[in-house]
């Protein structure tokens, strides 16, 4: 059972990440070459200011999304989805996700995806702004709850997920990170529901909210 842990380390093995980046274009009926793309992908998720948004953090959102591909209605839109939802990421602005889909929607279209589904996954990178999908929006449970289920790990892990948050705003003083941190653990907490697939919600919500409520009593 994936119980959403991620990789100690930061990395991911880049061969497995092209060859399922292949496959999936295909599957979403791409036409154009896959390696320029794979390239620019992957320097783009192994830049240096990240130490939880890594590839690691890639290669761990698409096993979850193989775990709940069967409630998905278009697996290869949620696994593009997946690719592109940090491709920009820099942990001091606000606009990472809205740079990231404009990213998919200009190179969806040279790699030969379909403008309806080239939509449905720049959709789906916005969505992971609020993760909160409307009923019915199978796509973006998915999504939603693959990125999320690193809040489900064991202990340890979560404690290292923790840790590599931190280390992203480095550059923010303690005290400032701590309150900002909480409040965001008090939203998660306050949510009825943080996993919204029927997987989600059986494997992932009750070990998510203790790591989350530990987290922030140690915070406060």
């Amino acid at each position: 059972m994936d119980t959403g842990t991620p990789r100690n380390d930061t990395t991911a093995d880049t061969t497995a990440l092209r060859a399922r980046w292949s496959a999936t274009l295909i599957a979403a009926g791409a036409s154009g070459d896959p390696a320029p793309y794979a390239d620019r992908l992957l320097a783009a998720w192994a830049e240096p200011q990240r130490r939880y948004h890594t590839t690691a953090h890639l290669a761990d959102v698409l096993a979850r999304i193989d775990v709940l591909a069967p409630y998905a209605a278009d697996p290869a839109a949620v696994e593009l989805a997946a690719w592109f939802h940090d491709a920009v990421y820099r942990p001091d602005r606000s606009e990472n996700e809205e740079r990231s889909a404009a990213m998919a929607e200009r190179a969806l279209p040279e790699l030969g995806v379909d403008p309806d589904r080239t939509a449905e996954v720049a959709r789906l990178v916005r969505l992971t702004v609020t993760h909160d999908p409307a009923p019915g929006d199978t796509d973006g449970e998915v999504l939603c709850d693959a990125d999320l289920a690193v809040l489900a790990g064991p202990p340890e892990a979560y404690a290292a997920y923790a840790a590599a948050v931190r280390a992203e705003y480095g550059f923010v003083p303690d005290d400032a990170f701590r309150a900002g941190r909480a409040a965001v653990l008090r939203q998660l907490l306050a949510l009825p529901r943080l996993f919204r697939t029927p997987y989600g919600t059986a494997h992932w919500e009750a070990p998510a909210r203790a790591n989350l409520a530990a987290e922030l009593a140690g915070l406060t």
